[in-house]
């Protein structure tokens, strides 16, 4: 599977998620659909950034939009993340790396002065006929909520 494209229809695909749902995204056709994609579950900007999109979620529900996160995580932790935060969307585990491959977001990082690959902190919006519409890519999360907001108004 080839990865994403601005400006054309992401494949199908189909993953796990909280709430014992498996989401596909044929089956979210007729929305908007951000899907962002974090390192590791209770770290400190990835709790940032889901409670971002949490406090916003009125707003994107208002504009028919659909947020999903994704980590490699399992869904237990997933199940957790989103109970302890109470975020209102769903968190979709990729331990397989299938949608971090097709969204192209594993990347060589440093920490610690040691190399590894690792998820590249990301986010994709999709509008309601399945087409890529604007990606971030290496996302800082201070502002950016608001700025994938801004965005889905644009749509």
């Amino acid at each position: 599977m080839s990865s994403v494209e601005l400006n054309k229809p992401v494949p199908d695909f189909e993953a796990p998620a909280t709430g014992e749902q498996t989401v596909r995204l044929a089956d979210l056709r007729g929305k908007n659909v951000v899907i962002y994609f974090y390192p590791k579950d209770n770290t400190p900007g990835c709790t940032t950034e889901g409670q971002d999109f949490r406090d916003r979620m009125k707003q994107f529900v208002e504009l028919d939009t659909e947020i999903f996160g994704v980590s490699r995580d399992g869904l237990k932790a997933h199940e957790n993340f989103r109970a302890k935060h109470e975020f209102p969307f769903h968190l979709i585990s990729d331990k397989d790396e299938t949608l971090c491959k097709l969204f192209d977001v594993i990347k060589l990082k440093k920490l610690y002065g040691k190399e590894h690959l690792g998820i590249e902190r990301s986010t994709f919006l999709i509008d309601k006929e399945g087409v890529l519409q604007e990606e971030w890519r290496g996302v800082k999360v201070k502002g950016h909520a608001d700025e994938v907001l801004e965005a889905v108004k644009t749509l």
